[in-house]
């Protein structure tokens, strides 16, 4: 579970951050050795070696595996050679952040981003309310076991739901026949077999077909609130640029928290030549 914290007067989860892959540094120092032709200058035999050689496949693995670098903590830090950085890249696999937050992530151009979707990954939801068979109260006691919300209020995580409910609640009233957008074709016989049995039907449904792009015709029942997982990689440059932003009181808070945790889990060799506080 990740930590909570109460901000203007509500509590929220934290995101919680594994680094699932970095590239090194010692391609960005190669690099950056390539516009100067000053092999023969680093500190690093692997580095050296590309002087007069072409790398074979065990130097490769030696130059990925440069833990420092003299050069690209001068070019960061008194040249400004920024351009070699972006040779070096780090992937983070993000559980629990928010909605709002991917908002904010859309800011940052260079970024390869792949978020959990809200149009393959709702047919729970929907299935609670069809289920539920106009009872709010099942829909909301399902919903909360879930732990679909950043806050972690369950007062307001109610009043969420309960607001789902509500809209879901009107929408079957304008659609003609709502539960052939709901669930997939297959399942429909389930509505009329387990009429009265919210539990067995809702069990029923999640074990049947799923309905194909279900959030399609339902994103606008969730809000900002709700918890989604991604996985984001930066190139180093991109990532000195949003950590200077995102790791700072003027950034909003959940994105905020969502920096700090990624600094935490980012090597030094990485933050050694982007984070200005540990140079």
């Amino acid at each position: 579970m990740s930590v909570q914290e109460n901000i203007y007067g509500i509590e929220y989860f934290k995101p919680e951050v594994v680094l699932v892959q970095d590239t090194g540094i010692g391609v960005a120092e190669t690099a950056a050795r390539t516009c100067y032709d000053s092999f023969s200058s680093s500190e690093n035999k692997s580095i050296n070696y590309i002087q007069n050689h072409l790398p074979d496949a065990k130097m490769c693995d030696d130059i990925n595996s440069i833990e420092d670098s003299t050069l690209l903590k001068d070019l960061s830090w008194t040249y400004f050679h920024h351009s070699i950085l972006e040779h070096a890249n780090l992937s983070f696999l993000v559980r629990g952040t928010s909605r709002a937050v991917l908002q904010e992530h859309a800011r940052h151009r260079i970024q390869a981003i792949s978020v959990r979707s809200t149009r393959y990954t709702m047919g729970s939801i929907i299935n609670a309310f069809v289920a539920s068979q106009g009872d709010k109260e099942f829909f909301i006691d399902k919903i909360l076991s879930f732990d679909m919300f950043v806050t972690c209020d369950k007062t307001y995580n109610t009043i969420e739901i309960a607001s789902m409910f509500e809209k879901l609640a009107y929408q079957q009233t304008k659609v003609e026949d709502f539960n052939s957008i709901a669930v997939a074709k297959s399942s429909l016989v389930f509505l009329e077999e387990f009429s009265g049995d919210s539990d067995e039907l809702f069990k029923t449904l999640q074990s049947g077909k799923k309905k194909r792009n279900v959030g399609d015709a339902f994103k606008h029942i969730i809000t900002d609130n709700v918890k989604v997982d991604m996985l984001v990689t930066f190139n180093l440059r991109s990532l000195k640029n949003y950590f200077t932003l995102r790791d700072s009181g003027a950034a909003f808070f959940q994105i905020r928290w969502l920096a700090q945790e990624m600094i935490r889990v980012t090597p030094s060799k990485y933050l050694d030549l982007i984070v200005k506080k540990r140079s």
